[in-house]
Parts: structure tokens; sequence; C-alpha cells
């Protein structure tokens, strides 16, 4: 009897061991997996707070809520489900999608230096809330969380890529912690980040000279923080969204500009001390490079398109802009005589 006791509880510690191990595999394979996401990740981060702007403070957690409760409802119930069953069946058509996804970011990321540059910046489409109208803020909710499901998607490919070796029900163990994880960092940060102003403004109203100054200083700061924030994030779409399409051309044969930039990279490895990090910003910097040309061929090419001219979209919205309620309550007043000459 002791010795089957022994062999059982040796049998269950051996279990526990290899339940510790997966679990550390599987959190191990989900930093790895974020991490390879990050360019989408700050632009998620620097996109979300434009939805809150110009809305009453005590209203921009709740809607924050909404859209990171319709983030992860993107990630888990529509998003998951499709990329498993395509890795799963279609494992070929991953790399495609990836392709895919990375001309995406080249060409949102070159979008948005090509407008620095050039002084025309694209019309903001997020909905304004004026009277906190709940109509309003459904309207906001839902255009952010479509905007989200376009970034979710980028995120879970990406991350699936990573883990796509791994099986089945470790992989989804992954990516739910991803979903999950990813959820939580963007929107915590955004959530934190656009109450940084009320808080200085509370500070601003001390009695005390320090804390007032203080308070003012950081009123002042944020625009500059989410300047810097949106620069970051543009420069990792760029890097991201290059080096995925770079490495995909590579596994479909067409590896010229792959290998010169893994040549370049060796050579920086080789000097002595930041061999290391001089390779991989050599790799960072070729792909970035890459991205930019790439999304600015796309931005040119939509441009020429008839679908891709943003000239209908502006005049959409000069058509709206003309239809104001001032508008409307003068042509209400306008006397009959006047509207039938």
């Amino acid at each position: 009897m002791s010795v089957g006791l022994v062999a059982l509880l040796d049998d269950i510690a051996a279990l526990a061991r290899a339940a510790a191990a997966s679990i550390d595999d599987v959190a191990a394979a989900a930093v790895k997996a974020s991490a390879k996401a990050a360019g989408v990740v700050v632009d998620d981060a620097a996109v979300t707070p434009q939805y809150v702007q110009g809305i009453e403070p005590s209203r921009e957690l709740p809607i924050i809520w909404k859209i990171a409760r319709g983030s992860i409802i993107n990630k888990l119930f529509i998003i998951l489900p499709v990329a498993l069953l395509l890795s799963q069946f279609i494992p070929w058509l991953l790399q495609p999608l990836l392709m895919l996804g990375g001309a995406f970011l080249c060409f949102e990321g070159a979008e948005k230096v090509i407008e620095k540059f050039s002084g025309h910046h694209a019309e903001q489409e997020t909905p304004a809330v004026a009277d906190n109208n709940p109509q309003d803020e459904k309207a906001i909710t839902s255009g952010a969380i479509r905007t989200d499901l376009i970034l979710s998607a980028e995120i879970m490919v990406i991350a699936l890529n990573e883990v796509s070796n791994q099986p089945f029900w470790q992989r989804l163990a992954i990516l739910v912690v991803v979903a999950i994880v990813i959820t939580a960092a963007v929107y915590g940060a955004v959530a934190f980040l656009v109450k940084v102003d009320d808080i200085g403004l509370r500070m601003a109203e001390s009695g005390r000279a320090g804390k007032r100054k203080f308070g003012l200083w950081l009123v002042q700061i944020m625009p500059r923080v989410f300047d810097v924030i949106s620069i970051v994030g543009t420069v990792a779409m760029l890097w991201v969204g290059g080096h995925l399409f770079l490495v995909g051309l590579d596994s479909l044969g067409v590896s010229a500009p792959y290998s010169l930039v893994h040549q370049l990279e060796l050579m920086g490895a080789a000097v002595p001390t930041i061999g290391g990090l001089l390779g991989w910003l050599i790799n960072t910097g070729c792909s970035l490079v890459f991205g930019l040309i790439l999304g600015s061929i796309i931005v040119g090419v939509l441009h020429v398109l008839p679908f891709g001219n943003h000239h209908g979209k502006h005049e959409g919205h000069a058509a709206a802009d003309a239809e104001t309620p001032e508008a409307t309550t003068s042509a209400a007043g306008t006397p009959a005589s006047d509207q039938e000459s």
C-alpha cells in the first residue's frame, strides 16, 4: 500500500510540474506574441483617446469601459475563432494575411507621415458629443469598436503567427491571455491618460503653490504626451508592417530584400560589445524604411484610384456641415413667398 501511495503521489507531483511548466510556457509565449504586436498596440493606445475628446469628464471612463468591453468581444468571440480555424485547417493562408496586415500598417503609418509633412490632415470622423446625448455616446462607442476590430485582428493574427507551431489547446490559451492582457494594458493606459489632465486641474485649484504649479504642468504637458505616443505609434507601425511584409516575401520565395537586411544585420551583430543591439537596430531601421516606402506607394495608388480618393469623403463632410441647425432654422424661418420665388 505504501509503495502504491508513494507512486500515486509521485504521479501527482509529475502532473503538477507538467501543469506548472505548461502555464510557464503559455505565459512566456503570450509575452513574446504580445511583444510582436507592439506596433499595433501603441497605435491603439494613441487612437483611442480621441473618442472621448470634448465630452463631460464624468462620462470618459464609462465610455472607455464600453469600448474595452467591445474590444474583448471582438478579440475573443469574433477574431479568435476565425483565426484558430484558419490556422488549423488553412494554415497556408496565415502568411498572406500577415502580409496584408503588414501592408495596411505601412499604409496607415505612411499616410500619417505624409499628412504631417504636407500639412493636410485627415478629418476626424469621430462624432462629437455636444449634449452628452446617449445616442451620441452610442455612436462614438460603436465607431470606436469598429476601428478596434481592425486593430485587434492585426494584433491577434500577429500573435497567432508566433504560436502557430503550438498544440491547439495551448495556442488557444496563449491567444486568450494575449487578448485579455493587451486589452487591459491598452485601455487601462488610455483611462489613466485621459484622466491625468482632470487630476492636474484639481491640483491646480489647490491652495498650495507647489501642488498648484505641478497641476498646471500636468495640464500643459498632456497634449505633448499624446503627440509623443502618436509618433511612437507611427514609427512602430512602419517598423512592424515593413518587417511582416519582408518576412512574408522571403517565405514566398522573393528572398532578395530580406536577405540584404539580414546580411546588414549580421554585419552589425559582429561588432564587439554592442553587436546584439546594433544588429537589432539595423534590422528595425531597414524594416521601417521599407515600410515607409511600401506605405507611400500604397497611399499614392489609393489616392489615384477613384475608390481610394478622399475627395468624396470630404465633400460628404462639407455637405453635412452645411446642414447645420442654424441653416435649418434659417430655412424654416423664410417666408413661404420667398421660398416659392
